[in-house]
């Protein structure tokens, strides 16, 4: 019979208990939350819970020692997240799973769907895949601009623009559980997103992009201004970030990238990620500490 699980449709033998099924996913039972047809089901019953036909699982593990994928654990993902990838749903590739795989699997730790030509069904349809991806990855799932449908789709956050939600009204439809991040376009805007209660804020476009249309590039002042300012708080840049461009703004201060067409135009995206991933490791081995 066929049953679906996180997203993806899987046969499997008739009698197949809940149970049997998390641990032919190589998990242990005590570590993962079960949700069975949008219903959440007790642990004590995941041995006697036979699976029917049609079935819906989403089978959610559990991190940082057992810890559930809520709130803290979503903003210790992010504080060492370096690597960001924006995309949309790859109706012109046709690959959208096995993009996100290959790239979250090469290093990429967060990932935002934004997707300006699709409708509501559209993108519910594709957030169902990246929050699959980011699940099997222990990534970040993003959704852009939608707070309501961010929580509806069961994403880790929203990112907000300047012309969006708030960051407070955005965190009043997503509760305090999810991610809260803020676009930012100079030095005002990054010491504002510090007082508005995000969780992360991204800078840019350090240079003109074809993905954010006349908007104009801003340049290395406000990455070495956000630098100074943002303290502990997660950030990063975006706007035509590549292996060769990288390099200037990780010696500006950035500590993350946003990325697009680097990966999504890329003919290999995992072996694009690879190199920019090398790239950024090799700027934090080199950074010098600061005193504390």
């Amino acid at each position: 019979m066929t049953i679906r699980v996180n997203g993806r449709d899987r046969d499997v033998v008739a009698g197949t208990t809940v149970e049997a099924l998390i641990r032919d996913h190589g998990l242990h039972p005590r570590y993962v939350v079960v949700e069975r047809n949008g219903e959440p089901l007790s642990r004590d019953t995941y041995a006697t819970t036979v699976l029917g036909e049609g079935d819906r699982l989403e089978l959610v593990r559990a991190v940082a020692g057992g810890e559930a994928r809520g709130g803290t654990w979503r903003r210790r993902r992010l504080a060492r997240s370096r690597l960001y990838c924006c995309v949309d749903r790859r109706a012109d590739h046709d690959d959208l799973e096995r993009f996100l795989d290959a790239i979250l699997g090469a290093g990429v730790d967060l990932v935002q769907l934004r997707d300006k030509r699709a409708d509501q069904a559209q993108l519910r349809a594709a957030a169902k895949v990246f929050r699959a991806a980011a699940l099997a990855h222990d990534a970040l799932f993003v959704f852009n601009d939608d707070p309501a449908l961010a929580a509806e789709v069961d994403a880790d956050g929203v990112h907000v623009g300047q012309d969006d939600a708030p960051p407070a009204q955005a965190r009043r439809s997503i509760g305090d559980d999810r991610l809260v991040g803020r676009s930012t376009h100079a030095v005002g805007e990054v010491d504002a997103a510090l007082t508005e209660g995000c969780d992360y804020f991204a800078i840019g476009p350090v240079h003109a992009t074809p993905t954010k249309v006349g908007r104009p590039a801003i340049g290395l002042d406000p990455v070495r201004h956000a630098a100074r300012v943002a303290g502990e708080r997660p950030w990063f840049v975006t706007g035509g970030m590549a292996a060769g461009t990288a390099p200037d703004v990780l010696a500006a201060g950035a500590r993350g990238l946003v990325v697009v067409r680097a990966f999504t135009d890329a003919p290999d995206p995992a072996a694009a990620v690879t190199r920019l991933r090398a790239v950024l490791d090799a700027a934090c081995h080199s950074a010098p500490r600061t005193a504390s």
